[in-house]
Formats: C-alpha cells, structure tokens, sequence
C-alpha cells in the first residue's frame, strides 16, 4: 500500500526520500524529523563523519501547510561532506584518471557488490552500501510515525547489550511478562535510553560498555551488539495468516534485516522459546473491561502472523562494524595478492544508531499494515475506518459465538 525509496551515495551531494501512498492531511513537519536524524547520529563510539555532518531534512513535495496532499512526498538530507568529495563523486565523467580502490574489507558489500554489477572500482560498491543511506530511511520512518500518532499508535527503541555486556536487570523480560506495563513501556525506556551515550537503560552497564568502547578504539576494533524495538497501542488485526508475505512478523523481520550489519531478529521471547515447555511459552488469554488480553506478552504481540493488540516486541542482532583500523586479512583485486583489508573512515560502534534506524523501519511496517487495513484516500477517511473496526470488535466475536 505505500513504499518509499531512497537515493544517493554516501559522499554523494545528497540522500533523497520518496513516499508513495500516504493518505492525505497527515501531519508532516520538519521540526518532527529533523530530531529523529539527530537521535540517529548520536551515541558514544561514532566516528569524525558525525562531527562534520548535521543532518537535517527539507520537504521538497507532497506537503502543504505541514499536511500531506495524498500525492508522493519528497526529502532530501544534504551530505555537507560532498565538499571534500566533489571530484571523487564527480556525475560527470573526469578528464584525469581517478584512484580506484582495489582492496576490500572482509565483511563488507565491497567484494560481493564488485561482483555483481561488475565494477571496475570498489568506490561504486562502498558508497551505495554505506549506512549513511539509513539517514533517508528514519527520515521516512519519521513520516510514517506521525501517521501512527494518529492512531495512538508509539515505536520506541533501547539498546540491550554492546560487546557481549548486558544489564543486570533484563527490561525484555518485563515486556515479555507484562510487569508493571504503564509504568515500564516503551515509551518511557526509550526516553531514559535517550539520555545515555550508548541509549541503555543501566547506568553501571553504561560505564562498562563506554570502557569496552574505548578498549576497542585502542585496538583498532569494532563492537555490534543488540536492541530492542516495540510498539503500542497496535490494534488486533494487523496481518494475516492467509499468505506468507501477508504475515506482520514477516514483514517485521525482513525490514530488521534491511538494515545494514543486522544477522539476527526475534519476535518476542524468539529463541529462548524454543528451549521451554509450551506451558512456559505461550499466553493465556483473558477477557476483561470488555476486551480481549493475555496474561503476559511473550509471543510479542503477534499470534499467526496478525497482531493480538498487545505491543509489538522486537529483538535485533547488530555484527560488529567491517572497516578494522586494525585490518584483517583480504585480497587486492589488481594483483590478487594477499594484503590486510583497506581501512575507510567508520566508526567504533554504531549499535545505538542501529536501535533507532529498526526504530524507523518498525514504525513503517506498522504505518504499512495500518493503511492496508484502514486505508483511505485522506486521514480522516481511514480514521472512521479504524473506529468503526474498534467498536464492532468485540460485540462482532460474541454474537458469532451465540
């Protein structure tokens, strides 16, 4: 029902964002993305790229007056570095020859990007793959979140672990078992990870990671790490089990691992529910104050593929980032020779980075689903669609039951 695509390349001129399929009259403001970008490029461990970049958005189309018109909206994020790349991102073909890169980093697109399209330089295959595109993606990610705000719908995001270090309290374990739900939801845990350098939730595992961090730095090393997303107030219904790519979960997991440097994505308690009983896994459910429930939230929101009205709760792996200052092994393509792998400016870690990038990409699966099952040609169109959906909800179950 709607997509968006990026374009441009790392050290291009720009990044450039295309939404299609927004209905009209969706709040749409600059001064509400522009510090999702910000939220983006913080966090303890990055590199010199952040101190010269400040990314900000411009609505270029498809907004009036801060509203959708219900025709594509259009961004663009300025690479203020393009001034330092001018020639080696010239568009224009040079009268001088450039230098090409020859050697890859393990780990990377470089070598498998350099295959398929059949470069002659592995610049071609870096700029594209680069994680300096995930900047368009929570530029749209920030439109989609302005849609759910609509529906009372929230996606927040908070760092689990860097380099293997862990909480000492488990915040996953309290999403999963329900405890306290107003007072520990996601909207208050990804403010509290907001204020941290590396968005966790402990201010002891704070201090041990940032130490790690710098540890790393010394070596010429790299961390990954994991994070978690969720989303409330998501209505029951999102989804299907009709079709494989109908599947919210499926959705969900495929734009996890969208996101450059994620190997890993759970829904809810994911693999640790393959190690227990049944009777240890799944939700009892309940009815009360005239609603559907579950007694606790390890499916993680999610039965068969549709959404059971519970938050939605994602976990992500994030590998360890592929440019080493202290590089491993690789092959210098012009020789064939053995050589350590190519160092390119990067940073140390990038996992509270990550968090909110999944953050972004989770809010426009949610926006996805929601348009497709509510979906009009404005916002108020699809808001009568959805109340009327939520009123029926319930006295539709029990008069097909009597």
């Amino acid at each position: 029902m709607i997509r968006f695509l990026t374009a441009g390349e790392s050290h291009g001129k720009e990044l450039t964002v295309i939404i299609e399929g927004f209905p009209s009259n969706v709040p749409l403001v600059k001064s509400e993305i522009d510090p999702e970008l910000e939220r983006r490029q913080s966090g303890y461990g990055r590199g010199l790229r952040m101190k010269i970049e400040k990314d900000n958005v411009e609505l270029t189309a498809g907004v009036r007056y801060g509203k959708t018109l219900g025709s594509p909206v259009a961004m663009r994020i300025i690479n203020k570095d393009f001034e330092n790349w001018t020639e080696v991102m010239s568009a224009a073909p040079l009268k001088s020859k450039s230098q090409k890169v020859t050697i890859p980093r393990p780990g990377h697109a470089d070598l498998t990007g350099t295959q398929k399209y059949n470069y002659d330089d592995i610049r071609n295959s870096i700029e594209r793959s680069s994680a300096r595109e995930t900047a368009a993606r929570v530029a749209a990610g920030a439109a989609a979140k302005s849609l759910l705000r609509q529906f009372g719908i929230s996606v927040g995001s908070f760092v689990e672990s860097i380099g293997g270090i862990y909480p000492g309290e488990s915040a996953l374990k309290n999403l999963l078992n329900l405890y306290d739900p107003e007072i520990m939801g996601i909207d208050q845990l990804s403010r509290i990870a907001d204020n941290s350098e590396v968005r966790v939730l402990d201010e002891k595992q704070e201090q041990k990671i940032i130490r790690k961090i710098k540890a790393a730095k010394k070596n010429g090393d790299t961390l990954g790490g994991t994070v978690i997303i969720a989303a409330n107030g998501v209505p029951p219904g999102l989804g299907s089990f009709a079709q494989y790519d109908r599947r919210i979960d499926a959705a969900l997991s495929a734009a996890m691992m969208s996101v450059h440097a994620i190997k890993g994505v759970e829904i809810g308690a994911g693999f640790d529910a393959a190690d227990k009983f049944g009777s240890e896994v799944h939700d009892e459910i309940i009815f009360e104050k005239n609603n559907f429930s579950r007694k606790t939230n390890r499916a993680g929101g999610i039965e068969g593929g549709i959404t059971n009205g519970l938050p939605v709760i994602i976990r992500a792996a994030m590998k360890p980032i592929a440019t080493l200052m202290q590089p491993i092994e690789s092959v210098d393509l012009k020789t064939m020779s053995t050589v350590d792998a190519r160092r390119e400016r990067s940073d140390f870690t990038a996992v509270p980075a990550c968090a909110v990038i999944c953050e972004a990409m989770t809010a426009w699966v949610m926006a996805d689903f929601m348009i497709q099952k509510f979906g009009g040609d404005s916002l108020e169109e699809m808001k009568d669609n959805y109340d009327t959906y939520l009123k029926k909800l319930v006295p539709r179950v029990k008069k097909n039951f009597r």
